[in-house]
């Protein structure tokens, strides 16, 4: 791997079948020995970017009273606002705030007979002085949906696969999530740690990430490289569940964001684009399956088909003082909190 990820031009899908078959060989390449990229020609307008970028700024300008006023602590759905240090990677602190927006959804309280991944879709939290908020974040995750869609279809058809085989996964409720995020400098203990290394759980996630940096993917002698900026282009990461799909042919790859210096502050826009809580992503088949090398195995975190058992798992772990708050019954089945 080297210091500059790929990057691909999503418009080239559509620029014909020579281009578009250049485009699937450099995609079917970039997702199997990378698991990152960076994509342009996605259609995103400047002027969404700066719309969603200027109500995120002013939502972190507001009084911290404004802020913790929707506290994800108030959300059995964790939907809401965290304040710095109280997510957790790893076991870890992460030195950064974040408000996190899913799909604006009534809450599915789950019935004796339904699985507890079920309180993670419910109503989000909205700043009562900011309401030009929930109009850009709900259209920037409307937007963001179709351009995954189509990445996913691509993706599928790059490495021989049917190109709408997990299209009824995602039919009707997906599971969208949106986090706007805020690093503000390095923590006062000096640790560098804006938020630990992971793989994400889902599909695919479209990153937007500022001038600033502090994007480290791991490369694969385990140490960790930068991810220059690119101005106009998304960070596009591979989800665990990818991996789980093809076998283990295309990656899942560990990353994290170290804090930016001082009291210097970074800003990212993360959207995860996930199934249906109860889809069962079932394996894919194509051409190069007899390549793939086996799911990574992780003791500490297990993959489970059934994608809502993945996201709640990390939720909980993620969020403690919400689990403890509303989901008692879930931690004393065995879920585990870090």
């Amino acid at each position: 791997m080297t210091n500059e990820l790929p990057v691909l031009d999503l418009s080239a899908a559509h620029a014909g079948p020579k281009a578009r078959a250049r485009f699937h060989e450099a995609l079917h390449t970039a997702a199997r020995d990378v698991g990152f990229f960076h994509l342009t020609g996605h259609g995103i307008t400047p002027a969404e970017t700066a719309e969603l970028t200027s109500a995120m700024r002013a939502f972190f300008a507001l009084p911290e009273a404004d802020r913790l006023a929707i506290s994800n602590l108030n959300s059995p759905h964790f939907r809401g606002y965290t304040r710095i240090g109280d997510e957790r990677t790893g076991g870890s602190q992460d030195w950064r705030d974040q408000l996190d927006i899913g799909a604006e959804r009534p809450a599915h309280v789950p019935a004796p007979d339904e699985p507890g991944y079920w309180w993670l879709e419910g109503p989000n939290q909205w700043p009562a002085g900011l309401p030009e908020l929930r109009t850009t974040a709900l259209h920037w995750i409307d937007r963001l949906s179709e351009v995954a869609g189509r990445l996913l279809h691509e993706l599928l058809a790059a490495i021989g696969a049917p190109e709408d085989f997990y299209d009824e996964a995602f039919a009707d409720r997906p599971h969208l999530h949106l986090k706007l995020v805020r690093y503000p400098g390095s923590a006062p203990d000096g640790a560098g740690q804006g938020v630990g290394a992971h793989k994400d759980y889902g599909f695919l996630t479209l990153l937007l990430q500022d001038e600033v940096g502090g994007l480290q993917v791991e490369s694969p002698d385990g140490t960790f490289i930068d991810v220059p900026p690119l101005p106009g282009a998304f960070v596009i990461n591979l989800g665990e569940l990818l991996e789980v799909a093809t076998n283990g042919y295309l990656k899942a790859t560990n990353h994290r964001v170290v804090s930016p210096p001082g009291t210097r502050e970074r800003y990212s826009v993360p959207f995860f684009y996930n199934p249906r809580l109860d889809a069962r992503i079932e394996p894919v088949s194509f051409p190069y399956a007899h390549r793939a090398p086996g799911v990574t195995q992780d003791a500490a975190n297990p993959l489970f088909a059934e994608y809502g058992r993945n996201e709640i798992k990390g939720w909980l772990r993620a969020h403690p003082g919400v689990a403890r708050r509303h989901h008692a019954a879930l931690l004393e089945e065995g879920a585990p909190v870090a």
